[in-house]
This record gives structure tokens, C-alpha cells and sequence, in this order.
């Protein structure tokens, strides 16, 4: 038996209404469903395949660049000249990173350290480990100034041990051996003599504690209680705070270990993390939203208050003894060697800095730093991390080594890390992070939409049958009005 017109439009309205109904629903749960999909794989759990082994081994390339800044006047700068300084570089090398001793506590925290090598990539540089450039001599010109304070037949001895080992205020020498150590009988009689005086009790290169070592013991949560603490440092070598510094605030290890944060960012979020090499947590900021391989982003930025002095920025003092604005006392964890970090070409720094040397360019697109992380799972898509270092010289008196420098902050190197998800990873980024949230938020309003225009159709179909519905009554009406004329003409027929 056929089904009457306004059974089908009573069936598609209800139709309709489901279709709204769970589309509605999708618009609510939607989101819910996917935030925890999205907490569930970023937590630090050996089950989350994908995120558990780019946490653990850290699949995507990593690069360094390391420029060097080549001292042209080394003559002139002894007799009190401005330094003239040229960039050399990149230096470029790859990164491998891998984390080991991973043990997991059942207060929901991981403890592991992390191992780092670097290869030179020959084809990414500007030149080869083997270029000669000359930079100022650390163990002379650094000591100096650490031993200033010393009498002067300690300063003028210090000054006759220089000149048994043949060691001047510059250096001239390999990219190699300035990286990652050069022989030098100085070192070997320190360490012998001194031990615990010098960073290293190996060869002296500037980077040589760097490649295949650790960055300490980490301790960070895992997320499994509360998402919003994962990565977050519990503790680095068994401490809570650090204590190079002069104030609690500045002692404080605060945010992740600088690879991962929480998930679900706002444009008000900030990315704080611990930096051994600086000694200090740093802190980013949100600078603008952007897209890295399909895949949106928030970049965050270095503020400016970063390495401001105590004048500028009061939270900062405790940082101090500082100099000027723009640059980080890292002294007192470098074994009180007047060493100084700064952003390369002192980008954001005093603009008195650019007066003391000649050469120097700075400018946000090559010297600022910035990470561009998914701010729904807290993963960095796109990361270049850029220092520079320095160091402090000045004429020390007794030692003759030290001529008649002016007082300067010298730059010596600068070096950018970074690295960014591509390939395979990127993809299945793009898929789950895009793709997919994309087709349910349309998938959603197409129900609505399907919904409703169902909900019309069956409005429509009432509407005709209605009229439809008082059509015949019309037409019979009509014909009784013609019969009752037909019988009326009858009747005034003469008989």
C-alpha cells in the first residue's frame, strides 16, 4: 500500500531532526573527542608509538651552525684599536640526539639524560674544518681579567707562565681544533697542577664538553595524572632550584627541558624551559600564528627582557654582576671566567655595544630567535635557537699579554641550533592534526545542513499535499452550483 504524502514528510522531518541533532552534538563532542585523543598521544607513555619514540630518539633533523667572528687587527686591538671582526661561516653540523637511562616513577615522572654528537656536513658549510681564523685566547685574555684582583707578582707570574707556553692574547687556528679541542701544553700543565681549574681535562676547544656528552639528569612529568604538567622538569641532577645565581627567583627551574610542552596553547601561553648550557630558565613569548607545512602554528619569540640588565628590567638582577643591556653573566657557572651570552651580532642588545667593534649587522631574520610549535599538542614544528658568544677583555696590568686593550665585549662565536618535522612525520602531522579535525568540522555542519534542507523538503511536501488536499473540494462545489442553476432554469419552463 502506498504510503500518503504527509506519513513521508512526518518521516523526514524526523530524519531531519536526528541529522541536526547529532550534528549539533558533533559541534559539543567534537572537540572534547579530539582534545583527548590529543592528551591521550602526547602523554609520555612507552603505548604512544608516534609521540613516544619522537620524544625518546628525536627523528627530526637537527642542525648547527656555527659562525666564527675572525679578528683582522689583532696588532692594532693590543695597542688599544678598535677590534675589526669578520663572519666566517656557516660551520654546519648535524645533530643526533637519543635519550637513555629512561626510568619511569610512580609518582608519574621519567627521569633520563640526554646524548648528543655532531658531524660536520661538508656540503651545508661555507668552508671546511680546516680554515684557519683568529679569535682571542680564552686561557690568556680570560684569565687576565679573573685574575685581576690578584697582587701583582701573581698577575706578573701568571704573565711569565704565558710566555713559557708561548701562549698570546689571540689564536690562530683551525675551525676543527677551536671546535673541539686543540693539543696545548698550558692545558696539560693546568690540569696537572690545577686540577678543576679548566672545563675540560682533555684537549681546550670551545665546544669539546659539548659532543658526545649529556645535559645532566632530567626528571620531568610524565602527563598521565595531568596533561597540562607533561614535560614539565621535576628536577635536573636531583635539584628543585640551581644556585649560580643571587636570587630565588632567578634560581628557579621552571617549564620543560626545551623539546615538548603542555598541549592546548593560547595566544596568552608562554614557552618556559631550562637551558643547561645557559644555566637559567628562559622564558619565550607569542609573537604571531602561521602555518609550517599545512600545519598551523604560534610562533614564539625571545622578549626583549631576555637578557636585559637589572636597570632595565628588575627581575633580572639577580642575574648580575651585569654590563650592559643585552647580555647574560654566565661567570659564575663557567667556572668564573668572564664569559657573557648574548643574541649573535648583539641583536636586541645596548646599541653602545655596536661602537666598542667594527662589523657587527643585527637584524631579526638572521639573529633573532623563534620556536614555531602546534599549539594543540605542544609540539615544535620549526626551531632556531640562536647565541652568540662572548667574551670580556680589558689591560690587565703585570700582564703584559694583554698590551693595551681597551675595555670591550668581544664577540668570539655565534652559533644557531635548529630543526623542523618534515618528511613522513610531517605528513602524518598534517593527517591527524588537519586532515582529519578538518573532515569532522565539516562533517558536522553538513548534518546540520542535511538536516535542515531534509526538515524544509518535508515542509514543502505537507504544503502541496495540503493543496492538493483542498482542490477536489473546490471542483465538487463548483458542480453542485451548476446543478442547483441547471434545476432553477428548469422550474420557469411553461408547462
Amino acid at each position: 500500500m502506498a504510503l500518503s504524502k504527509s506519513k513521508i514528510a512526518a518521516g523526514l522531518i524526523v530524519a531531519g531532526s536526528l541529522t541536526v541533532f547529532f550534528g549539533v552534538l558533533l559541534v559539543f563532542v567534537g572537540p572534547i573527542i579530539i582534545d583527548d585523543q590529543i592528551a591521550k598521544n602526547v602523554e609520555i607513555n612507552p603505548n604512544n608509538d608516534l609521540t613516544y619514540t619522537m620524544w625518546k630518539d628525536i627523528p627530526v633533523p637537527f642542525f648547527m651552525s656555527v659562525y666564527f667572528f675572525n679578528v683582522l687587527n689583532p696588532e692594532e686591538i693590543l695597542k688599544g684599536e678598535k677590534p675589526m671582526l669578520e663572519q666566517r661561516g656557516p660551520y654546519v653540523y648535524s645533530e643526533k640526539r637519543w635519550k637513555d637511562n629512561i626510568t619511569f616513577h610512580a609518582n608519574n615522572t621519567v627521569s633520563y639524560r640526554e646524548y648528543r654528537q655532531y658531524f660536520f656536513e661538508r656540503d651545508m658549510s661555507a668552508g671546511n674544518e680546516s680554515d684557519v681564523v683568529t679569535i682571542p685566547n680564552m686561557m690568556v685574555l680570560g684569565a687576565a681579567v679573573m685574575m685581576e684582583n690578584l697582587p701583582l707578582p701573581a698577575r706578573m707570574m701568571m704573565s711569565a707562565t704565558f710566555k713559557a707556553f708561548k701562549e698570546g692574547a689571540f689564536l690562530t687556528k683551525p675551525v676543527g681544533e677551536l671546535m673541539w679541542g686543540y693539543d696545548s701544553k698550558l692545558v696539560d700543565f693546568l690540569n696537572k697542577f690545577f686540577p678543576g681549574m679548566l672545563p675540560t681535562s682533555g684537549k681546550f676547544g670551545l665546544f669539546a664538553e659539548f659532543n658526545n656528552s649529556n645535559t645532566g639528569l632530567f626528571t620531568v612529568h610524565t602527563g598521565q595524572d595531568d596533561i597540562h604538567k607533561v614535560h614539565k622538569v621535576d628536577s635536573w641532577n636531583g635539584l628543585k632550584e640551581v644556585n649560580y645565581w643571587r636570587t630565588p627567583q632567578c634560581n628557579m627551574i621552571n617549564g620543560t627541558a626545551g623539546q615538548m610542552w603542555p598541549p592546548f596553547m593560547t595566544t596568552q601561553s608562554t614557552l618556559p624551559f631550562y637551558s643547561p648550557d645557559a644555566c637559567r630558565s628562559m622564558e619565550l613569548v607569542y609573537q604571531r600564528p602561521g602555518v609550517v607545512g599545512g600545519v598551523p602554528v604560534f610562533r614564539f619569540v625571545a622578549p626583549t627582557t631576555l637578557f636585559a640588565n637589572g636597570s632595565v628590567y628588575p627581575p633580572n638582577e639577580g642575574f648580575c654582576p651585569c654590563r650592559q643591556s643585552g647580555l647574560l653573566n654566565v661567570s659564575s657557572c663557567r667556572k668564573n671566567s668572564p664569559v657573557f651570552i648574548s643574541h649573535p651580532h648583539f641583536f636586541n642588545a645596548d646599541p653602545v655595544l655596536l661602537d666598542y667593534v667594527l662589523g657587527l649587522s643585527p637584524n631579526e631574520e638572521d639573529h633573532g630567535l623563534f620556536i614555531d610549535i602546534h599549539p594543540d599538542t605542544g609540539v615544535p614544528m620549526n626551531v632556531s635557537v640562536r647565541l652568540q658568544l662572548n667574551l670580556y677583555i680589558k689591560e690587565v696590568p703585570g700582564v703584559t699579554e694583554t698590551g693595551k686593550i681597551s675595555e670591550v665585549m668581544m664577540p668570539m662565536i655565534w652559533f644557531g641550533e635548529s630543526g623542523y618535522i618534515d618528511g613522513p612525520i610531517l605528513k602524518t602531522f598534517h593527517t591527524n592534526l588537519v586532515v582529519l579535525p578538518a573532515m569532522m568540522e565539516y562533517t558536522q555542519y553538513i548534518l546540520i545542513g542535511l538536516g535542515l534542507a531534509t526538515i524544509l523538503a518535508a515542509a514543502l511536501l505537507m504544503a502541496v499535499d495540503k493543496e492538493q488536499g483542498n482542490g477536489p473540494k473546490e471542483t465538487s462545489t463548483g458542480s453542485e452550483r451548476q446543478v442547483e442553476k441547471y434545476v432553477l432554469n428548469s422550474t420557469d419552463i411553461p408547462m
